[in-house]
Parts: C-alpha cells; sequence; structure tokens
C-alpha cells in the first residue's frame, strides 16, 4: 500500500501516492473530475508493483485528497500542479499515462521536460477539448464548464500546430466514444512531429476504457514500450 502524501503547488495542497521502484517513472495523469483511485490508476499501480517499478499519481486541486474547490480549477493550474510533481517527485526517464483531460496535460509535460520523457501513453486522449467540445465560453458555462478553465485550456490549445514532441507516442480510444470523438485520436496522430506514434482503436470501447480487455490491451502497450528496442 502506497502512503498518501501531500506537495505544496502555489499554496494549493496537492495529495499524491509515490511506489518506490526501478525506472522508469511512470506517471499516471487522471481525467477532468477524475481523481488517482480510480481504475486505470490503481491498475497501473498494482502493475507497476508486479514489475517493480517506480510511480507517481496525483489528485489536481480541487479534486480526489487534494485541497481547494473543483469549481476553482484550471488546466493551467492543474499543468503546474503536474509539472511540480514530475519536477520534485521524480528522477530520471518517464513514462507518462495521461486519461482524457490527463492525455493533454501529458502532451504538454512531454513538451516541458523532453529530455526526460521517455514515452507517453494517452487513454482517449482529450487534446483541446475546450475547442471543439464547445462552440464558446458561454456555451461551455451552460454545459458546466468553469469559465476560467475554459479560458486557461483556450491558451493551452495543441492540435492547430506540430506537437513537438520525439518520444514515441501510443494512442488508445475507443470507436464508441461519446465524449472524446475518434477523429480526435486521428487529429492528435497527424499533429505529432514524432516517427514512433501509433493509435490503438478499440472496438466497442467508451470513453472510460475501464472494462478488463480494455486495461488489459492498454497494460501490454505500456509492456511493450518497457522492453528495449532490438
Amino acid at each position: 500500500m502506497t502512503t498518501l502524501s501531500f506537495l505544496d503547488v502555489g499554496g494549493r495542497s496537492i495529495a499524491y501516492r509515490s511506489r518506490p521502484g526501478d525506472g522508469p517513472t511512470l506517471v499516471f495523469l487522471p481525467g477532468y473530475a477524475s481523481d488517482m483511485e480510480g481504475t486505470k490508476a490503481l491498475a497501473f499501480d498494482a502493475f507497476a508493483e508486479r514489475r517493480g517499478l517506480a510511480m507517481r499519481r496525483l489528485d489536481y486541486s480541487g479534486t480526489g485528497s487534494s485541497g481547494g474547490r473543483f469549481e476553482d480549477g484550471t488546466l493551467s493550474a492543474w499543468l503546474e500542479e503536474a509539472l511540480a510533481a514530475v519536477d520534485q517527485l521524480t528522477s530520471g526517464p518517464l513514462i507518462l499515462i495521461g486519461s482524457s483531460m490527463g492525455g493533454w496535460l501529458s502532451l504538454h509535460l512531454a513538451l516541458l521536460r523532453s529530455e526526460r520523457v521517455q514515452a507517453l501513453v494517452g487513454i482517449a486522449a482529450a487534446a483541446d477539448f475546450t475547442n471543439w467540445g464547445f462552440a464558446d465560453g458561454v456555451e461551455a458555462e451552460r454545459a458546466g464548464l468553469a469559465p476560467a478553465f475554459w479560458q486557461s485550456g483556450q491558451q493551452l490549445l495543441l492540435l492547430d500546430k506540430e506537437i513537438a514532441i520525439d518520444c514515441p507516442v501510443r494512442l488508445l480510444h475507443g470507436d464508441q466514444d461519446n465524449e472524446v470523438p475518434l477523429e480526435i485520436a486521428f487529429r492528435t496522430l497527424r499533429a505529432l512531429r514524432s516517427a514512433d506514434v501509433q493509435l490503438t482503436v478499440l472496438k466497442g470501447g467508451g470513453h472510460r476504457l475501464s472494462e478488463p480487455h480494455e486495461i488489459e490491451a492498454i497494460l501490454r502497450t505500456v509492456t511493450a514500450l518497457l522492453e528495449p528496442t532490438p
């Protein structure tokens, strides 16, 4: 069992769990309104334990065990928290694993710490969802998305230009995802500069991709990234 700990980031108390082990360190980034105790996060923690790998997972401010109010959260603040966790709680090479919004954050982390990120795995990655998910800020607010979050997301858009990431990237997406269209996965694939990008489409998969066979597919993907290149 990993111990619940806290990291101060700009006066915000950010909850995290650390599993010691060998590198590369797995870093799991949950989705919007999700936390580090979800099905996929726990599956990765068990995976790291079995393989003797180091792992870090966190709750963004306003979610899970972290302090703050969820409605005050912004993408930029949560990116700041994820970056602080990477910088202060890990060393050496990283494999970033981002679910939904966490996939968007993972892309930004890979840009900011390119020298350390060995690979990136996006699970139903929702890059730029403030842009394609809503016509404008008014529509976003009506849908329950905080205006400040929508505005910060608009400052962190990625899909309208080349994403200067060169490490291996693995994207997994369900063909029945009603929250993040499959087309977003294809747009992400095309925007990435890396020559080593693979998209796996899971037949019948929804947005969560938390069914046992779906989690197994994700874990196989990470396992392959850990194997040495022949």
